[in-house]
């Protein structure tokens, strides 16, 4: 173990970043991401509203409330998911709904940054840093709708265009980094992919990250904790890739191309699944088995499949 070996990102963020002590980390990135001046005021609870088990819970990692009432999602994502970016739609939906109290007018709704880290190929694309804003353009004119003065008047300082009011994204595909520093910002994506920090880095925050998430730093029981994660990580990455490397995730457009859906499951039991609904309740059971026989705990499930707790236990008959 190196002296200054570095926390993965991933468990810093769902553990360590979350103590007040460690702010200073998470404003420096979102300070040279946004290219603004970043003070978080505090984190916010983001499962709240989960009024049944069966409804989907908003498992992002971090949701920072800053100055102006805005919210910041930050999501880091270690595993394949073929719908991500609609799960990236439903996290900043369930803000807003969480965030606009009964009677409030519409232009409370808080504006909402969500911050997407992937650690997997996630669209198509070569760049490794994607923005998304909304605007509202023309079809005759080709003009771009703008705020009118009286309406500016009505909204917070911060709020100064259209595409203010709405959601903006951030896809941040770390393994498609190539590792070539050209400015801050690169600097803070060299440290998320290598967990490591240069002695000559000057992004905000960086410095105090390579401080804070030091492996040394850990308690007896937070480095036991975040060994059984990175061991978690490692049988769910290699039980995933085993899957998708053998097509048995054929996935659901495939299916209705031909008539015949495949499920996502395709030949892990017997062969051919016939129908959207059992290829799917197949893939998950095997899924959860095959993860569980090696060696991924029970509670760990539900993070790593997005299935409800009952429903691994269900399939675990437990």
């Amino acid at each position: 173990m190196k002296k200054n070996e570095l926390i993965r990102f991933d468990w810093a963020i769902k553990n360590i970043l979350r103590n007040k002590a460690n702010f200073p980390v998470l404003e420096g990135f979102l300070s040279e991401l946004l290219h603004t001046d970043v003070k978080i005021n505090s984190l916010l609870e983001s499962e709240s509203n989960q009024r049944f088990e069966e409804d989907k819970a908003n498992r992002v990692d971090i949701l920072a409330e800053l100055a102006g009432n805005e919210k910041v999602i930050i999501e880091v994502q270690c595993f394949r998911e073929w719908d991500f970016l609609s799960r990236m739609v439903y996290g900043v939906s369930k803000v807003v709904v969480d965030h606009l109290h009964t009677g409030d007018p519409y232009g409370k709704i808080p504006r909402v940054i969500s911050v997407n880290i992937v650690y997997f190929d996630l669209g198509e694309g070569q760049d490794y840093i994607y923005h998304g804003t909304t605007q509202f353009k023309g079809i005759h004119k080709h003009d771009i709708l703008q705020l009118a003065p009286k309406e500016k008047e009505k909204y917070p300082d911060h709020i100064d265009t259209l595409a203010s009011i709405f959601p903006e994204y951030f896809v941040l595909k770390v393994d498609q980094f190539d590792l070539k520093i050209k400015d801050t910002l690169d600097e803070w994506m060299y440290t998320l992919k290598q967990s490591e920090v240069r002695p000559e880095f000057k992004a905000k925050g960086i410095q105090e990250a390579g401080q804070k998430l030091e492996l040394l730093r850990l308690s007896e029981d937070e480095r036991l904790s975040y060994e059984r994660h990175i061991k978690a990580n490692r049988i769910s990455n290699s039980v995933l890739e085993t899957y998708f490397s053998e097509g048995r995730f054929e996935g659901k457009a495939e299916g209705l191309a031909e008539g015949e859906a495949k499920g996502k499951a395709e030949g892990l039991a017997e062969g051919e699944v016939k129908g959207e609904a059992k290829g799917k309740a197949e893939a998950e059971s095997n899924l959860v088995k095959a993860m569980h026989q090696s060696g991924v705990p029970v509670e760990q499930l539900a993070h790593f499949t997005s299935l409800p707790l009952a429903r691994i236990k269900d399939i675990l008959n437990i």
